[in-house]
C-alpha cells in the first residue's frame, strides 16, 4: 500500500472513542509492525493522532488536521474539476483572495496565466498562480505554517482586512450547513472570516465530504457565501439547504 494511502487508512481506522491496536492496523494495511509504529510516531508528531501503549487514539481536540501532503494526494481528479469550475466564476482583470489548502491550490493552478490580481494566502497558491506569466500575485508576508506554507497570524489578518476584492476563493476543513463554515485552527478561522468581509463575492470550493463535517472554530455561515462549488457526491438535501440560504451552487460531475 502506498505510504500516503496507508496513513490515511490509519487515520480513518481510529474509532471515535477508544483506540486501535498496532496488530489491527497491520492486518488492515498489510504493512509490518515496524512500519506501522513509525507511521504512528510521525502522525502523532503532526498532531493527527495520539499514541497509546500498543496503538493509537484520536487527538484530544475536535477535527483531525491531516498533513498537507496527504490531503494533496486525496481527491485529485475531483479537485481539478472543482478548480476549473471555480476559475470560470472569475473574470479577467478581477481581483481576488485565494485561501490556503489543497483545493485552493488547485484553483490557483487553474488560474495560472490569467490576467487577475491575486492575494495568495499560502506559498503553495502563490507559486501555482505565478507558474505561468499573466497574473499579478501578492502575498501578505509574516509567519508561515511549516506544513501548509499558509500565512498566519496578525500580519496576514491585517493584510486581508486592508483590501477589498471582487472574489474570495475559500476552502474549509468542514462546512456542515447546520454548524457553519469551520476550521480546525483558530488563526486560520480568523483569516477566513476576514476574507468573507473583504470580498464582494465569496466562493467556497469543497468536496462533498466536507459538507457533512464540522470542526471547532467557526468563521462563517452558508449565508455569508455567494457561491458553493462542490461535487456530485453531495446529497440533494445538502445542495437544497445551501440554495435555500441564498447560495448559488455549482455541481461538478466527478462520477467518472
Amino acid at each position: 500500500m502506498q505510504r500516503s494511502l496507508r496513513r490515511k487508512t490509519i487515520i480513518r481506522a481510529i474509532p471515535e472513542t477508544g483506540e486501535i491496536r498496532v496488530d489491527a492496523l497491520v492486518r488492515l494495511t498489510g504493512a509490518s509492525p515496524i512500519t506501522i509504529r513509525r507511521d504512528l510516531t510521525e502522525l502523532a508528531e503532526a498532531g493527527v493522532l495520539r499514541r497509546t501503549h500498543g496503538g493509537a487514539a484520536r487527538p484530544s481536540k475536535r477535527g483531525i488536521p491531516m498533513p498537507f501532503a496527504m490531503r494533496s494526494d486525496e481527491h485529485q481528479a475531483s479537485k481539478r474539476l472543482l478548480a476549473a469550475a471555480a476559475a470560470e466564476l472569475i473574470g479577467d482583470d478581477e481581483s481576488l483572495i485565494i485561501d490556503n489548502g489543497t483545493t485552493c491550490q488547485a484553483v490557483a493552478l487553474a488560474l495560472a496565466g490569467r490576467p487577475v490580481t491575486a492575494i495568495a494566502l499560502s506559498l503553495h497558491a502563490a507559486a501555482a498562480l505565478a507558474s505561468i506569466p499573466g497574473a499579478s500575485v501578492v502575498v501578505p508576508g509574516g509567519a508561515i505554517e511549516n506544513d501548509t506554507l499558509a500565512f498566519s497570524g496578525a500580519q496576514a489578518l491585517r493584510a486581508v482586512r486592508d483590501v477589498r476584492v471582487d472574489v474570495a476563493i475559500l476552502g474549509a476543513c468542514s462546512a456542515a450547513i447546520e454548524e457553519g463554515l469551520t476550521s480546525t485552527n483558530y488563526d486560520d478561522a480568523q483569516v477566513k472570516a476576514a476574507c468573507l468581509g473583504a470580498a464582494r463575492r465569496s466562493v467556497l470550493v469543497a468536496t462533498a465530504d466536507k459538507l457533512s463535517r464540522t470542526s471547532t472554530f467557526r468563521f462563517g455561515s452558508a449565508a455569508d457565501l455567494t457561491h458553493l462549488v462542490t461535487t456530485s457526491a453531495a446529497s440533494d438535501e445538502v445542495i437544497a439547504a445551501f440554495r435555500g440560504a441564498g447560495v448559488q451552487v455549482v455541481v461538478v460531475d466527478d462520477a467518472g
